[in-house]
């Protein structure tokens, strides 16, 4: 269990620190509303990181009890999924351009800020395929519904802690120059630990499927 749990979060993590829509939304709520709005927008995604761990966990756990020989497939489609989203990530670290963050100028209470970073991360397609990959390789880790859950937890305390950076990156005067700095790093790493994972899962899947 604990090997599966440092591979995930490994590209967990990277996949946190690379540009999205959740570091998209933490960013400008800082650069247009400051620390207190990001930090805010930060506990809503880590929020609805534990949300979409829950709703994997039994889904998944629902479906396979059903149908067993699915996760061989879901495998497959996940690790080509993740090779994909390697694949991208890589290139965009190749070629560069600076990100698109801007600031969110509306006024944003707590409250709303909240609910902004928890509807981001919860209406997100990337954020439900992503998940559904997550699963899908802890499942075939061997590990079961219950754990599947203990893994959100850890996913929404990296969420705080690299999101939490940037809050207060992008709610000090330099965030630009330093983000710009890193973003090419940040993706050729995020596409390196997505591209062996999803290699592991669709290797794993194509052996079970030819396996008599």
């Amino acid at each position: 269990m604990l090997e599966a749990y440092l591979i995930t979060l490994t590209g967990v993590v990277l996949a946190q620190a690379a540009p999205g829509p959740n570091l998209l939304a933490v960013a400008s709520a800082g650069l247009g509303q400051g620390r207190r709005a990001a930090l805010m927008t930060v506990m809503g995604v880590a929020t609805g990181m534990m949300i979409w761990a829950v709703a994997v966990a039994f889904g998944l756990a629902a479906v396979l009890a059903i149908y067993p020989k699915l996760l061989t497939a879901m495998k497959i489609a996940g690790g080509a999924y993740l090779l994909w989203l390697a694949l991208r990530a890589l290139l965009s670290a190749w070629r560069g351009g600076q990100p698109s963050i801007g600031a969110h100028r509306a006024a944003l209470t707590a409250g709303a800020a909240w609910r902004r970073g928890l509807l981001v991360v919860l209406t997100n397609p990337k954020a439900a395929l992503m998940w559904t990959a997550v699963g899908t390789f802890l499942f075939g880790s061997g590990l079961v519904a219950w754990q599947v859950v203990v893994f959100g937890p850890l996913a929404a305390l990296s969420a705080m802690a690299v999101y939490g950076s940037y809050a207060f990156l992008f709610s000090s005067g330099f965030a630009g120059r330093a983000y710009a700095r890193f973003a090419r790093w940040i993706e050729a790493a995020f596409g390196l630990a997505f591209g062996a994972l999803g290699g592991r899962l669709l290797f794993d899947g194509v052996r079970e499927m030819r396996a008599p």
